[in-house]
């Protein structure tokens, strides 16, 4: 067993293992965030009035750009500190499974029904007849953490984790977990806008639900802006990940993707979401599995979740898991061992390799090396799952990790 490089090396090496791993997407609005509040620093600007979200002032005197600029400003080096630790992690591993541009318009999308919730919450709250609550709509807000809340609830829902830890101390049930943060933080920090948080809470279920199924465009827009020729630079740095190279775990709800009606769709798949979470007791393991079978509205698709329980590994999972192992004695940088070699020949020579299915390998595996996999562990991976890209995916995945 080769002695562990990453834990052996210093700090800076660390950093810049851990960045470069960061994709384009989530590295840039780090980047922008980081770089307004210095900038802020700098010249000594304070005027947070001028830039937050104030409902009074978007809704008088629509004052729309509040809703954009509120969530790239940050108050404090310890909120914008706290706020990109977050989003760093969040941001890659939903970047690697919707893809660059998806990621940047499904952040615009939050911040845009983010300030949508902020304003009905707040206005109907401060308004109320019966115990108004009037500084509510003259509450300022700024920070991103509101679409870090709604990110949250994306990313389990797509994780498909039935627990979550909170701070390492102890775990919670997932689809508690957004709303116990959002209760710690209210108490454990101060000037903490609970509007905000609540609102990306609120956009994160919607979006899983599906209500926005209609707000969000089909494959060929993504493609298209892909294909721009301004933006060709870009697309062709290490950490962008294309959306044509599909989901990993599992498709996204867009319109494209599904033919329900908007009310068929309130009717069965919301109210039905909402019923698990009130209790009930399962009458029969046959009703279970079969559940469980049965392919998720608002993810369809082929897709896998991660760390799900309950079922056995199939064969090809099975395989997958031992094949992994084999990437733990694997550098970029060393060639592999005969073993692995053994391996790797072994599972190549199960089937009757055809001149359509090297093309078909060797396509994968330049999709794997573009979304920022080693050539050689991406090779490795790409085998071991039989030429399956998502489960290829899942074993590098497993291995950063």
């Amino acid at each position: 067993m080769r002695p562990n490089i990453i834990t052996e090396a210093g700090i800076s090496t660390r950093l810049n293992q851990w960045w470069s791993s960061t994709p384009f997407i989530t590295s840039g609005v780090t980047l922008i965030c980081a770089a307004i509040y210095l900038v802020c620093l700098l010249i000594g600007y304070d005027s947070y009035s001028e830039i937050c979200f104030l409902p009074t002032a978007v809704a008088s005197h629509f004052q729309v750009y509040r809703v954009y600029t509120s969530v790239l400003f940050h108050g404090s080096l310890l909120h914008v500190l706290f706020n990109m630790l977050t989003f760093v992690p969040l941001g890659t591993e939903l970047e690697r499974i919707m893809g660059s541009v998806r990621l940047l318009f499904l952040m615009f999308l939050l911040a845009t029904t983010n300030a949508i919730f902020h304003l009905i919450v707040a206005f109907l709250v401060a308004y109320n007849p019966i115990s108004p609550v009037s500084y509510l709509v003259d509450e300022c807000s700024i920070g991103f953490s509101g679409v870090i809340f709604s990110m949250i609830v994306i990313e389990t829902s797509l994780s498909g984790v039935q627990y979550r830890s909170i701070f390492g101390l102890f775990n919670v049930p997932a689809k508690w977990y957004a709303w116990i943060l959002l209760v710690l933080f209210q108490f454990l920090a101060s000037n903490v806008s609970l509007l905000g948080h609540l609102s990306g809470i609120l956009s994160g279920f919607a979006y899983t639900y599906g209500l926005f199924n209609y707000l969000l465009p089909g494959p060929s827009f993504y493609s298209s802006i892909e294909g721009l020729s301004m933006l060709s630079a870009c697309v062709r740095r290490p950490g962008f990940i294309l959306c044509t190279g599909g989901t990993t775990y599992g498709q996204l709800p867009t319109y494209s993707n599904t033919s329900t009606a908007p009310s068929s769709l309130i009717n069965r798949n919301f109210w039905r979401n909402i019923s698990s979470w009130m209790p009930s007791r399962q009458t029969s393991t046959i009703q279970t599995s079969s559940t469980q079978e049965q392919e998720d509205p608002r993810f369809p698709g082929r897709g896998r979740t991660l760390a799900s329980t309950g079922t056995e590994p199939t064969a090809r999972e099975a395989s997958a898991n031992l094949h992994a192992r084999l990437l733990d004695n694997t550098t970029p940088s060393d060639p592999l061992t005969n073993s692995q070699h053994t391996a790797l020949n072994t599972v190549r020579a199960d089937a009757t390799v055809t001149a359509d299915q090297t093309d078909t390998f060797d396509e994968e595996l330049k999709k794997l090396v573009g979304m920022g996999f080693e050539k050689t562990q991406a090779e490795v991976a790409l085998a071991a799952a039989d030429g399956d890209p998502n489960v290829a995916i899942e074993i590098l995945m497993s291995q950063q990790d």
